[in-house]
Formats: structure tokens, C-alpha cells, sequence
């Protein structure tokens, strides 16, 4: 499904912090939304999940108008908030609990808790994993929810780096098994280029899309990430404020 913003501003207390806001993302396609911390990349994602509304403009799915909390949208946030009393495979089924159909849900967990390196912990509790497995538990459980578009709110800026770097290769295998779209909110350039199709590069407050740059479509890995040197210093030089021929 084909997710489109058109015109969308937002603002609170008499702040204005989207302007205008547009972007378009492809079915599978993997879109990061990059700029500096407190510049609306978050505010933009709770807009499409219909946790906060727009003073204008419109989200829309395959030219449909989308209004408040709607099932096209999954949401991960930066902490994992999985329910400390609950072992893993209770907290990856809770959209299934949510929705009345657990039993089914609990199928579908068993069936994925290899690809996603969680065998052997269904019954562990959030407190027994690491921060790494207990991110891919909350991806696990937003992957459940049968949603079109998933929305992904920094979802490794918690992690240290040797982790964060591991759980984005694993990010980058297992988005071709799921196939679906997901929007990533970042202020990491590498992350930014790693893992995506485009990377939309938002200007500071009040926030729009600067420039759109597509990231060319080959294997990647760690060593291709380093030879990025030319896309990683024209974001940096627009997230500067820099002019582009600098």
C-alpha cells in the first residue's frame, strides 16, 4: 500500500513544528525520516499512527483518507515497553490478546521466534534479556500486528553501539522476509544510509523536507556503509545548514 502526507503542519503552545510537511513512501519500501533531535521527525510519525492531529493536511493510503488510530499503522517506539510481569511470548501476542484472537497469535509467535533470535526465551521475562533481544521481542510483537506500515521511532537509540550496529544488520536481513513498509525516524547518518531505499532530510524547526536522497540498491555491509562518503557529507552538510557546492 502506497502511504502519502500532503500538507501537513502541526504546532503546540503557539509553536509551530511541521510546516507543509510532505512525502510519499512505496509498498516495501523502506523511507528513514532524518534531521536533528527536537526538529518533529517523532510528532510527524504520531501523526500518521493517529496519536496526535494535524492542524492541517492529510494522510492517506492508496488515495484513501486515513483519520485517527487506524490498523494500515503499527507503532515501535524507542523503548522496547514490554510489561516486566509478562514472559516474552505473553508480550509479542499482546495485539493478538488486543484484538481477540491470542491463540492465533501465539501460532504466529512460535513460528517466528527463530528468524527473529528469540528461540528458547518465550518464557524468559523482559528483566533476563538483553537490551538487543528485548528490541527484537518489540519489533517481533509490532511485526504481529497485521498492520501495512510500520513505524519505527528511533527503535536502537537506547542500545550501545556494538549492539545497535549488530541489531541494524539484523534489521537489514529481516526486512526482506517481512516485506512490509516501514518509516524509520533517526538522527543517525549512518544508520540512515544503511538501512534505507531514501533517506527525506528535514530542516530545523519548523520542520519540511530539505532533500530527499535515494540510496543506490546494492548488498550492503559494514564495509560498503564506510565507502558512503559522498551521501554522508551532503546530509551532514544539509543538517548543518551548510549550502550543497561547500
Amino acid at each position: 500500500m502506497k502511504l502519502k502526507v500532503t500538507d501537513v503542519s502541526c504546532s503546540f503552545e503557539g509553536r509551530t513544528i511541521l510546516e507543509k510537511m510532505n512525502m510519499e513512501a512505496e509498498e516495501g519500501e523502506f523511507v528513514t525520516i532524518l534531521g536533528p533531535s527536537g526538529c518533529g521527525k517523532s510528532t510527524l510519525l504520531n501523526i500518521m499512527a493517529g496519536l496526535v492531529k494535524a492542524d492541517s493536511g492529510h494522510v492517506f493510503i492508496d488515495e484513501q483518507l486515513v483519520e485517527g488510530i487506524s490498523e494500515h499503522f503499527a507503532y515501535m517506539p524507542q523503548q522496547d515497553l514490554l510489561f516486566p510481569w509478562k514472559n516474552i511470548l505473553d508480550n509479542v501476542c499482546l495485539y493478538g490478546r488486543i484484538h481477540g484472537d491470542l491463540k492465533q497469535a501465539r501460532v504466529q509467535a512460535m513460528e517466528n521466534f527463530q528468524r527473529f533470535g528469540l528461540t528458547g526465551y518465550e518464557n524468559k521475562y523482559p528483566d533476563q534479556l538483553s537490551g538487543g533481544m528485548r528490541q527484537r521481542a518489540a519489533f517481533l510483537r509490532t511485526a504481529l500486528c497485521k498492520a501495512d506500515i510500520l513505524l519505527l521511532d528511533e527503535p536502537f537509540g537506547a542500545l550501545d553501539v556494538i549492539t545497535r550496529g549488530d541489531m541494524q544488520d539484523w534489521l537489514l536481513d529481516i526486512r526482506k522476509e517481512l516485506k512490509r513498509t516501514m518509516i524509520l525516524v533517526t538522527h543517525d547518518i549512518d544508520e540512515a544510509i544503511y538501512l534505507s531505499d531514501r533517506v527525506l532530510v528535514l530542516s530545523g524547526k519548523p520542520a519540511s523536507v530539505k532533500k530527499e536522497i535515494g540510496i543506490a540498491q546494492k548488498e550492503r555491509n559494514k564495509e560498503w556503509l564506510f565507502e558512503q562518503h559522498e551521501i554522508r557529507g551532503e546530509i551532514y552538510r544539509i543538517l548543518k545548514g551548510m549550502d550543497d557546492k561547500t
